[in-house]
């Protein structure tokens, strides 16, 4: 009698910035998955790693599967066929698959996954790791995919999020997305606050659609199952769709910034945050870029604001000694650039009261005094008393003592939302019953396409 396993599967970099998706490969999966009456334990993870990796696929997110079956190595073999049938090899991806049997997940998977999150890992050192705790693998090219592959699968929660992407039917791919922008605005205001990132009222734009040729239609995020399932039936299109998937995420968590920075050791393509002082004026650079540095232990960190962000008018106030929180990448030093942190969040944590010197007020006749020559004091051009220094009057602050995050065209997938600050998520159950997945009636009728023209071509 056959007994039960439980797998774990996770893969990542099967897709390029010319077209497909891991996030559609999954969907793929789980089609074939559910026809062979596996069970499902947790809803697929979609794992975003490091943003500030120069070589990182478009939105640099693995997934990972959790599943038991009676008939693993069947399943294993079969999935390295879709890795091959659906991954970008051509327009440089390079794929990377793990299969872990176990029930539970070690600590040191869970340690690597918070390392990718943060920091540079080497591709050697994923092989080595496979090779260490007997993980199954699979990759094509240069093995660069089994980094997100080993940390989406020991990737652990601490606040996670949902996304319902939406897929195309394969004759749409490469075309022009049409989604009625009216429905976006209106589906933003109906399900907010449990959605999130869906539409910029600033810029009056669309926020939930990719522009690549890549599969996916587009991607509602919030913070449960029913928000996003809610949210995708009030988005309105012309377009048939080939079906959906819902991702448990850790994207809206800001997870990549929890992690303190080390300002004797700043690593390059490393994400975190440093607290600090202002200890230089800040200065707007041509294009509107503001760069400041901060210190902290007798290091001076330097560090850099982007104009797209919109925190540039907020930095340029700063002062010196101005304590803050600043969160970002650190980008690797150049010919022509030194080392510098990009700023992704700016926390105000306490502000130096502005001060300034100014001719001494006469408030008899409630005016300011003039001068009456160098080293010759001051007057009052009314009564005529007579002020001998300048006085320190106090300029009142233009920012205060919070938190200021970018614009939300300029959020990355991990960005923590203003309205998530405060909120985690870590105790919502899988539900097998939801309706996680969905493929739709022109989504089978394809389908069906598709296994008449294989079954032709195998003929011939």
């Amino acid at each position: 009698m056959k007994t039960d396993s439980i797998l774990h599967i996770g893969f990542d970099d099967t897709d390029s910035r010319k077209g497909m998706c891991t996030t559609f490969l999954a969907y793929k999966i789980v089609e074939y998955l559910k026809k062979e009456q596996v069970k499902f334990l947790d809803y697929p993870y979609l794992i975003r790693f490091n943003p500030n990796i120069p070589w990182k696929t478009r939105g640099n997110g693995a997934v990972a599967l959790k599943i038991k079956t009676d008939k693993p190595e069947s399943i294993k073999k079969n999935i390295i066929e879709f890795i091959k049938k659906y991954s970008a090899i051509k327009d440089g991806a390079n794929p990377g698959l793990v299969f872990y049997q176990s029930e539970k997940i070690p600590s040191h998977f869970s340690e690597f996954g918070h390392r990718a999150l943060c920091s540079l890992i080497k591709r050697n050192n994923a092989k080595e790791f496979v090779s260490k705790n007997g993980l199954e693998s699979f990759y094509l090219g240069n093995g660069q995919g089994l980094i997100g592959a080993i940390g989406a699968v020991g990737y652990a929660f601490d606040d996670y999020t949902f996304e319902l992407i939406s897929y195309r039917n394969k004759s749409n791919f490469g075309k022009k997305r049409e989604i009625f922008k009216q429905s976006v605005k209106k589906m933003q205001d109906l399900t907010y606050p449990n959605t999130f990132n869906s539409f910029d009222e600033e810029k009056n734009r669309i926020l939930i659609a990719p522009h690549g040729p890549d599969p996916v239609f587009f991607g509602i995020r919030g913070e449960d199952i029913n928000s996003v399932i809610h949210g995708k039936s009030l988005v309105h299109s012309p377009e048939k769709l080939d079906g959906y998937m819902v991702f448990r995420t850790n994207q809206g968590t800001g997870a990549h910034l929890k992690n303190e920075l080390d300002v004797h050791n700043l690593k390059p393509f490393s994400s975190g945050y440093i607290t600090g002082r202002i200890f230089d004026v800040p200065k707007v650079e041509i294009g509107g870029h503001v760069i400041f540095s901060i210190i902290k232990d007798d290091q001076k960190i330097n560090c850099a604001v982007y104009k797209p962000t919109r925190l540039t008018k907020i930095v340029s106030k700063l002062i010196k000694g101005d304590l803050i929180k600043v969160g970002g990448g650190v980008r690797k030093a150049t010919k022509n650039h030194q080392r510098i942190l990009n700023v992704e969040f700016l926390q105000v944590l306490r502000l130096e009261k502005n001060m300034k010197t100014v001719n001494p007020f006469c408030h008899i006749c409630n005016k300011r005094t003039k001068s009456k020559g160098k080293n010759q004091g001051f007057e009052c051009v009314k009564c005529k008393k007579a002020f001998s220094n300048k006085i320190f009057e106090e300029i009142p602050r233009e920012i205060k003592c919070r938190l200021y995050v970018p614009t939300l065209s300029a959020h990355r997938h991990l960005t923590r939302p203003i309205q998530r600050i405060g909120k985690l998520n870590n105790k919502i159950e899988f539900d097998n019953s939801r309706k996680w997945f969905h493929i739709s009636k022109s989504g089978l009728v394809n389908q069906k396409l598709e296994i008449k023209i294989n079954t032709r071509k195998l003929k011939h």
